[in-house]
């Protein structure tokens, strides 16, 4: 942390994408480290919450982020969606744990709210203020990994909020 900042993980799981970023606050200021997809092609539930797992394992190990934040699963209409949906958000925090990364989970209308100040805003208004936040001119990245820069962008702002109300 310390002269590097703090570097957080930010994670939107799904069952065939997983969307990841990185954002990296040197006093006050976030900038962007990597944004990406995980994409399962394997028809095998266990391999593609394997393929998650081991996939994040890999990004975690290669930036060494300091803390973790990951979108919950939204309430589906279908049951059998919020399942899969579940599964995977487990296969991420899995990955989480075995590095031992703190992680902390933000329903997607907090995180929205957080962003835009709406907790109804539409995927392309959090992509366009990730980006304005982030100091990103012409986004290339996903709509998932746009969605998990998100998270951890609402991540560090709930922190910076926690430390300057002393709140726990």
């Amino acid at each position: 942390m310390a002269g590097n900042g703090v570097l957080i993980l930010g994670l939107d799981p799904g069952s065939r994408v997983t969307g990841f970023g990185l954002v990296r606050e040197i006093s006050g200021a976030a900038s962007l480290v990597e944004a990406g997809t995980i994409r399962c092609s394997q028809e095998q539930e266990a391999d593609r919450l394997g393929h998650i797992f081991s996939e994040l394992a890999k990004i975690i190990a290669r930036h060494q982020p300091d803390e973790a934040a990951v979108e919950d699963v939204f309430t589906a209409k279908n049951a059998r969606s919020a399942l899969k949906l579940g599964q995977a958000r487990g296969s991420a925090l899995a990955a989480c744990a075995l590095a031992g990364l703190a992680v902390s989970g933000y329903a997607p209308t907090h995180v929205k709210k957080n962003i835009v100040g709406q907790g109804r805003a539409e995927k392309e208004q959090v992509a366009f203020m990730v980006a304005q936040i982030l100091g990103v001119r012409k986004p290339d990245w996903a709509k998932d990994a746009s969605d998990a820069l998100a998270v951890a962008v609402c991540h560090l702002n709930e922190r910076r909020f926690k430390r300057l109300t002393g709140s726990p």
